[in-house]
């Protein structure tokens, strides 16, 4: 049975009471007076009762007890059912920030923070990692597609949300690998992105652009429509990567919201083989911007240009001048591939010059302009039966 008794240093009273065979001592606090033994009596009552009847919860009586949390632990540890102390949302995503930024670019470094910021900390911030569920998810997902997308969109596009979800992927797949959960990323699948339209310029448009364009950016664009050069990478060309002995452009790093970074992958690292109007181009801009900085194109600062102020004061006002569609700059690396193509050049070369790792990409996205360009539509096949094969002619 449990009682009230008093220590005899301090004079305070406690509960003394035998639990599950051991001796147990809760301080109260409180003097040893008539008065608050009379406080104490109804608790005291209390915690009889349920000694009686098998019923008593030590931590529900004593919560900040030393002694309740230690049996409770034994007694989980005896059933296997063990308090797990998993840690907060934001907590683990500072863990896997940390344990990250080694192997992201300083890009990606900085569009992780923005996400992390902007999205990942308002919805989630002072949530234990392992209570957020699949309907948590799939709600932030819905929430997101309700966010101002980028240059006038009124949404984010399908291809961002993925990209915003995608690393909350691999957050909760890696906390639920250290902390025994279950991922909450079950049967989320990525939104469905429309294919980008590969809309590529003709030979005469691009003579006509190339005619027309402001003098200062003429062989910017003509270098970018003949060697299939990412934005970022003719953006952070230097000298130091122009080879005119052996008519190469080596593509070895590219400029990101302003700063120089590794090449989008190990494949985007090659040689472009100069054609005669890229050479002469080149030449003529040596004279102009090699003793004013270290990079190929820019501005009269010597900095490199901001693709963005270009497209949009020279760029698209342009198109518009000269009645041709409104496509985005990007477009030129796509002229590139699909001329390479027309005039017959090697699928094995082209892929190499455009950076990619094999020819795959390129049959699957620009191998339908081919007859367009060499009006080659299957009659070189036709005209092959009808001499070489019998009865194939049937004119």
């Amino acid at each position: 049975m449990a009682k009230l008794s008093s220590r005899k240093d301090t004079k305070n009273l406690y509960f003394d009471f035998t639990f599950q065979g051991k001796r147990c001592r809760e301080n109260t606090n409180l003097s040893d007076t008539k008065v608050n033994r009379r406080r104490l009596q109804k608790k005291l009552d209390q915690i009889n009762a349920e000694l009686l009847t098998g019923q008593f919860d030590y931590l529900n009586h004593f919560p900040n007890s030393k002694v309740a949390q230690k049996l409770l632990l034994d007694e989980q540890k005896l059933s296997g059912t063990t308090t797990k102390k998993t840690p907060s949302f934001e907590d683990f995503l500072d863990e896997w920030f940390e344990e990250s930024i080694l192997k992201w670019r300083p890009s990606h470094l900085k569009n992780m923070k923005s996400m992390k910021n902007k999205y990942y900390l308002p919805t989630f911030k002072g949530k234990k990692i392992d209570s957020i569920t699949r309907a948590d998810l799939l709600k932030f997902r819905t929430s997101l597609a309700k966010e101002p997308g980028r240059n006038g969109r009124l949404t984010l596009s399908n291809n961002r949300i993925n990209k915003i979800m995608d690393p909350l992927r691999r957050v909760f797949e890696e906390a639920a690998d250290r902390h025994d959960f279950n991922t909450p990323f079950i049967r989320i699948k990525p939104l469905k992105i429309e294919k980008t339209d590969v809309n590529p310029f003709s030979l005469e448009e691009v003579n006509k652009i190339i005619a027309n364009v402001r003098e200062d950016y003429s062989r910017y664009y003509l270098i970018r429509f003949l060697t299939g050069m990412r934005t970022g990478e003719i953006d952070g060309l230097k000298w130091k990567y122009v080879d005119f002995n052996n008519r190469m452009i080596k593509v070895r790093e590219t400029i990101v919201a302003g700063e120089c970074d590794y090449t989008k992958n190990d494949f985007s690292q090659r040689e472009i083989t100069m054609s005669q109007p890229v050479y002469d181009a080149l030449k003529l801009q040596e004279q102009v911007s090699s003793s004013l900085s270290d990079y190929v194109f820019c501005t009269l600062s010597g900095q490199p240009i901001e693709h963005n102020n270009v497209t949009k004061r020279v760029w698209y006002p342009l198109l518009k001048r000269l009645g041709l569609e409104k496509r985005r700059p990007y477009q030129s690396r796509h002229t590139a591939a699909t001329l390479w193509l027309a005039s017959g050049e090697s699928p094995e070369w082209i892929a190499k010059q455009m950076g990619h790792s094999n020819t795959q990409m390129l049959f699957q996205v620009y191998s339908r302009f081919v007859p367009n360009l060499t009006r080659n539509d299957g009659s070189a096949f036709e005209n092959l039966l009808k001499k070489n094969f019998p009865g194939a002619n049937h004119d």
